[in-house]
Order: C-alpha cells, then sequence, then structure tokens
C-alpha cells in the first residue's frame, strides 16, 4: 500500500515509520520541514519526503494522487495555551481539502480517550478533530488512546522525573483521578492491525492497557519498579495554574504542554470498550510490563524517539532553518582551534556532547545557566538528548536546537533555544587538515544583548577553551 504518514517527526510518526517499511509499504512522510526529519540516509532513501504545513491555505498539487491510505498524527496541544483547538480543527479541514482530489481509501487517526460529559480543552479538541475528519471524502478509523507509556513518551518523562528527583511530593488532589494507561508497543500495534482492515472503516475504538489506576497509583507503582522510596501527600489548594508551575520546573515538560497535562488530569480517561482487542486478538500488556520494556530501551540506548525533540519543546515552532546560514555582521564571536591528534575520536566526542555527558569542561556553569534558563522561562537542560551518540537535524540537545549534524563533513551546528536577548550559535567544524574550529556566534538585539555578551565574556573565555582542549584530548 502506498501511505501518507502526517506527523512523521512526532513521537509516535517516528516509531511507526520503520514498522511501516518493514511490512512492505511505500511510505510518503509528510513534515513541515524536510531538513529535519530526524531519520538515517538508508531510511531516506525508502520512502517520499514532502513539506505540507496543514496550518496555512491547502495547496493540492503538493499529494500525489495515489494513495491508498494515511495516518493523521497532528496535534498542537504543545504549541499554544490559548488557541490549539483552533489550530487543531484548521489543520484537520485543511487535511480533508488536501486529499479529497486522491484515491484515498482510509485515514487512520489516533485521539484520546473522551467518554466523560465535562471534557477539557484538549480532549475536546480531540473530538472535535474526529468529528471534522468524519466529514472527508474516505473511510476513517479512530483509535481513541489513553496516556500512553514508552521511552521517551512525554508521560513516561514526566513520572520518570517526578520519581527520580522528588522522594518526596506534595502534590494536587489530581493525582486521585483514575486513568487507563497503555504500552507504545500496543499502541502501534493496533495502529498497524486497523490499516486496510475494512471492518474497522467509519469505526471509533477505546484502546487502553488492562490496567485503571490513579495517578498516584501509577507513581507509586513506578516507584517500586525502579526500588525508590517515595511519599506522596496529596493537598486540596494547589491550582491547576500553581500545578502547572510544578510540573514544569520538576520535570523536562514545556510550561505550555504542563498546563494543558494539568487541565486533562483533572478528567478521567478510561476506556469503555474492548471490541477492537477481541477483533485484532491483541492482548495489551501491564503498566509494569510497559515500564520495565522502556527501562530495557534506555538501557540498550534504543530509544528510537522523544517527546523532547518535537520543535514545540523549545522556543521555535517552525521555520528553524533560517537560522542555519550563520550571521557574520552585527555579531560577536568566540573562535578557538587546536590541531587534532586524532580527528575520528575528536569527532564522536563532538556527536557524544550535552545530555549525560555533558559539555566537557565546566559542566556545574552550564547548569546554573539551566536553572536560571529555567526560571526565565527558557527550557533548561532537562531535555537532555534522545540518543547517546547519534545526533539528527532537529534534534533537542539541552538548551540547544540541532540544526547541522553532518559527520561526513565533521560538522556540528546548534542554535540557542536558551532565553537570551539575542540569537546564538555554537559551531564545530573539522577541516581537512584535522583542525578543530569551535565558534560561538552571538547576534545581539539592543543594550542588553551587548551588555549580555560582555558579562559573560569571563565564562565563556574558560568554558570554550577548557571545552575544545577536551573534546581535542
Amino acid at each position: 500500500m502506498r501511505i501518507l504518514l502526517t506527523g512523521t517527526n512526532g513521537y509516535i510518526g517516528m516509531r511507526l515509520l520503520p514498522l511501516l517499511i518493514t511490512n512492505g509499504h511505500e511510505v510518503i512522510c509528510c513534515v513541515r520541514d524536510k531538513n529535519r526529519l530526524s531519520i538515517d540516509s538508508e531510511t531516506r532513501k525508502k520512502v517520499s519526503i514532502i513539506e505540507i504545513d496543514f496550518l496555512i491555505p491547502p495547496d493540492s498539487s503538493k499529494l500525489p494522487k495515489d494513495i491508498d491510505a494515511a495516518y493523521y498524527l497532528i496535534h498542537s496541544m504543545s504549541s499554544s495555551t490559548t488557541d490549539f483547538e483552533k489550530k487543531e480543527e484548521i489543520a484537520a479541514k485543511n487535511f480533508n481539502t488536501y486529499v479529497e482530489n486522491t484515491n484515498i481509501k482510509q485515514v487512520i487517526y489516533l485521539s484520546g480517550i473522551v467518554n466523560e460529559k465535562n471534557l477539557s480543552k484538549h480532549l475536546w479538541s480531540r473530538k472535535n478533530v474526529e468529528e471534522t475528519l468524519y466529514k472527508g471524502k474516505y473511510n476513517l478509523t479512530v483509535l481513541r488512546s489513553g496516556i500512553i507509556v514508552g521511552s521517551g513518551s512525554s508521560s513516561f518523562e514526566i513520572i520518570r522525573d517526578l520519581c527520580e528527583k522528588l522522594p518526596l511530593m506534595i502534590t494536587p488532589k489530581w493525582v486521585n483521578t483514575k486513568t487507563q494507561p497503555i504500552a507504545i508497543r500496543d499502541v502501534l500495534n493496533f495502529m498497524i492491525g486497523v490499516l486496510g482492515n475494512a471492518t474497522c472503516f467509519n469505526q471509533s475504538y477505546d484502546i487502553s492497557g488492562p490496567n485503571v489506576m490513579t495517578y498516584k497509583q501509577m507513581l507509586k507503582q513506578y516507584a517500586k519498579v525502579r526500588g525508590i522510596k517515595l511519599f506522596i501527600l496529596t493537598v486540596p489548594v494547589m491550582t491547576p495554574k500553581l500545578s502547572s508551575y510544578w510540573l514544569y520546573f520538576v520535570t523536562s515538560t514545556s510550561y505550555k504542554l504542563a498546563l494543558n497535562l494539568v487541565d486533562s488530569m483533572t478528567i478521567p480517561v478510561i476506556a469503555n470498550d474492548n471490541r477492537l482487542q477481541e477483533q485484532l486478538n491483541i492482548s495489551p500488556m501491564s503498566y509494569v510490563k510497559a515500564l520495565e520494556l522502556a527501562f530495557i530501551k534506555i538501557e540498550q540506548n534504543q530509544v528510537v524517539s522523544s517527546w523532547k525533540d518535537s520543535m514545540v519543546s523549545g522556543r521555535f515552532e517552525k521555520n528553524i532553518q533560517k537560522y542555519v546560514t550563520v550571521p557574520k555582521r552585527g555579531c560577536f564571536k568566540d573562535q578557538k582551534k587546536i590541531k587534532l591528534k586524532n580527528s575520528e575520536s575528536a569527532l564522536n566526542r563532538i556527536w557524544g556532547i550535552g545530555g549525560e555527558t555533558g559539555w566537557y569542561y565546566g559542566n556545574w556553569l552550564w547548569k546554573i545557566r539551566g536553572y536560571f534558563d529555567k526560571i526565565f522561562g527558557g527550557v533548561g537542560l532537562r531535555r537532555g538528548r534522545t540518543h547517546p551518540d547519534e545526533l539528527f537535524s532537529g534534534d533537542a540537545l539541552d538548551f540547544w536546537r540541532v540544526l547541522v549534524a553532518d559527520k561526513k563533513e565533521m560538522r556540528l551546528l546548534l542554535f540557542a533555544e536558551m532565553r537570551v536577548p539575542g540569537e546564538a550559535w555554537l559551531e564545530f567544524d573539522i577541516d581537512r587538515h584535522g583542525v578543530l574550529h569551535q565558534t560561538a556566534t552571538f547576534r545581539p538585539k539592543g543594550i542588553w544583548g551587548r551588555l549580555y555578551w560582555y558579562a559573560m565574556v569571563p565564562f565563556h573565555y574558560f568554558i570554550f577553551d577548557g571545552m575544545i582542549r577536551r573534546i581535542a584530548s
């Protein structure tokens, strides 16, 4: 089958893509920016890539006519705290316009469980998108999922941050809300199972794991699996806004995502039926099993995708490629170079920078900078990195975004997503003579930008000098 995969760069899309390829399907990857599609060169040879932003007026000529099916994986919850519902409705309507002149037979939409009368903005938006997609000229299959648990998922990473960092938690009353989590592996099995299955056309299904539990029980169960002592004190005085700030400062989540998550966590998310389980003969795994599999992937460095690599985890939602060309005028620069004894080992150290490895010199200063960034609304250092030794354009790397990661050309270009009064780049480049060039570029905005650079010059001298020497050592 020829399949259109929207949201390819997302957490689910990156997991679904290799399964579709393995099953022999021809996949058309639909992304807003093809330059930041985080797949290796071999995978790129096996797929087609088209650029479409479903929030702008449709240009139907961009889509090939001979499409058999599509996965609709477009969400905007992390991009806004006010109008994400409007954005999601516009995207769904534009999607219908895009595909109305194709031969598409089925669209598969991954939604959320919406069985309560009073829904959060997030869940109401999911239901509204479902109703919009049902108006399309195709057969729709809706999979309504509970909280997804897997290495790199936002829910798993938030639970992980909370339990690993806070042995004593003072929590709001929404931790007693019931939910029904599902493992990412089971979600993918359902998504593959309904593809081309005529009995699933124009049907909506709840999909979930076997365990109905409160968020508090999820935290406790995580602690038990990890062998951590955890004490939770629930208080009724935490407002949604205060709870959002609490999640934002303790976990790696963005404030926008935290606010929308807290809004949804007050609503029970429990499946009403298991028709699809019986129909596809799938027995979803328990919450504990999902946790254990997530840690196996983490320990084996096999995390395929992470929500933190999405553009909305940082400051910029789109047009990141306009920063690929580093400006030369009106900028301050810190340039250093060093002759390498072994270019290959230095390149590997560059590709392993950040995350748990750190920045090779003055890590405590980097951490302090991360704390201040978080206080002023930035991303801080908690995003880390998805892979310990691989980098792709578009990846998050602590409070940087990877613009260029070309190992063949021995060049890594990072753009700062930290809060600074200007724009900042950090570049590593090894030339053909085996010389490592390390360049920090800052384009200030106004007088505060200039004062910021001069204030940081003493720190830059020690940090950047120590960093390049450690990379070369």
